[in-house]
């Protein structure tokens, strides 16, 4: 099972992960804005090391909070896009998943 991994809730660092089996690979930025440009690009280049496209995933994993508030907004929203495009379910859901907010 290939799943994709988005951490964007902290506000000085991004997470995106892969998980081959039980193979775990992670990629962090630290940043302070600009995460909703970054997330993406950072997808790609994950995929591409591993030789990838996204429609090889089988499922999305997102942290949907509580954490940064438009962080959470950014990567949820991405997860949720991406989970409708490719047809497979985000936190193991078919429905959109929404942010947590405290």
């Amino acid at each position: 099972m290939k799943t994709l991994f988005i951490d964007s809730s902290s506000n000085k660092e991004i997470t995106v992960g892969l998980y081959i089996d039980s193979k775990r690979i992670l990629l962090k930025k630290v940043m302070d804005f600009h995460k909703a440009q970054i997330i993406l690009p950072m997808v790609e280049e994950i995929l591409k090391k591993h030789r990838l496209v996204l429609q090889d995933l089988d499922v999305i994993e997102v942290n949907p909070g509580p954490g940064s508030f438009t962080g959470v907004r950014v990567g949820v929203s991405i997860a949720n896009a991406l989970s409708y495009a490719l047809g497979i379910p985000v936190n193991g859901k078919r429905t959109p998943v929404e942010p947590l907010y405290s």
